[in-house]
């Protein structure tokens, strides 16, 4: 059921490329919005992955230049029973991630700095197996198209505004600033139900991956309080990526909440805690990774707020 909703509602993005074409050039226009929307859709097939790594500055890295997290997510990637994802680092001080690729076989996770620097070994391993667990579902790639056509709306329906028919065959104004005011927002909601309707099975999926519900509990209340007070400039001038980070990595103020991509991450963090229990982990388990004094993420405050040490760079 969850796959035929998704199908429905990019079938909807669809279709408001077909209403947005019609509203701007009769149509006429609606056939070449319609075609548009497809070309957009093959293109996003092919590159969504690396527009989404691109739009963010995202940097691959290996075992050399990161390999405390790269070895972290070959270990969850066996668990998970996945191919060997690409790995990326964002330079960017809020603590967040996601992961692209149209398929398990060319899927990509990225994670900021301030992730690495703000929680603790457990932590990323949770965020990381989440988003693994993405790619598992085969989430990436709908995501990933979702945004590349919200934001394609969103342009067509700026461009219709700016550049519409001339004399006669311009539309009416009224008629046309209500389309580029609407069509966006209309596509942020179909996105919005598209990636909410994922991220629960992610989260328990991810639990599951790495075995510490709790400790992913922790992790999405730490990048929430990061998230609220460091902003990420990126992500606000191009919103239609918001959807494929495991915390919404926008401001969210003001009428921003309504209309958020993600569940509240409180109700996520209260059924990773009724999962805890179900796994039989009524308290925070032990590491799932062993952790040397010399691990990048030794230093990091634990889930207590104590400090442990002089703090490191993240990537060895």
């Amino acid at each position: 059921m969850n796959t035929v909703k998704t199908g429905m509602l990019l079938a909807g993005l669809m279709a408001l490329f077909g209403v947005v074409g019609y509203f701007l050039g009769g149509g006429t226009g609606m056939m070449i919005a319609l075609g548009f929307g497809l070309a957009t859709n093959l293109f996003a097939y092919w590159n969504s992955d690396r527009l989404a790594l691109a739009a963010h500055n995202a940097v691959e890295v290996d075992e050399r230049t990161a390999p405390e997290l790269v070895r972290m997510v070959r270990d969850l990637s066996r668990r998970a029973g996945l191919p060997m994802p690409r790995v990326y680092l964002i330079d960017n001080p809020q603590p967040n991630a996601f992961a692209t690729g149209r398929n398990p076989e060319n899927a990509a996770v990225a994670a900021t700095t301030g992730l690495l620097h703000m929680l603790s070994h457990d932590e990323v391993a949770g965020v990381m197996a989440h988003e693994l667990a993405h790619i598992k579902n085969r989430d990436t790639l709908i995501m990933t198209v979702s945004a590349t056509i919200a934001g394609a709306i969103a342009t067509l329906a700026q461009f219709g505004f700016l550049f519409g028919g001339r004399g006669e065959n311009r539309p009416n104004p009224i008629v046309m600033i209500g389309t580029a005011l609407l069509a966006p927002l209309a596509a942020m909601i179909i996105q919005m139900a598209i990636s909410r309707s994922r991220e629960y099975d992610a989260d328990r999926m991810g639990a599951e991956i790495c075995g510490q519900p709790l400790s992913l509990a922790s992790a999405l209340a730490r990048i929430a309080g990061g998230v609220a007070h460091i902003p990420n400039p990126d992500a606000e001038r191009r919103p239609a990526t918001a959807s494929l980070f495991i915390i919404n990595p926008l401001s969210g103020q003001g009428v921003d909440n309504l209309f958020s991509t993600h569940p509240a991450t409180e109700n996520r963090i209260a059924a990773l805690h009724a999962l805890a229990q179900e796994m039989g982990a009524s308290a925070q388990p032990p590491g799932f990774f062993a952790q040397s004094s010399s691990s990048p993420w030794g230093s990091v405050r634990g889930p207590s707020g104590g400090p442990a040490g002089t703090r490191r760079g993240p990537w060895g």
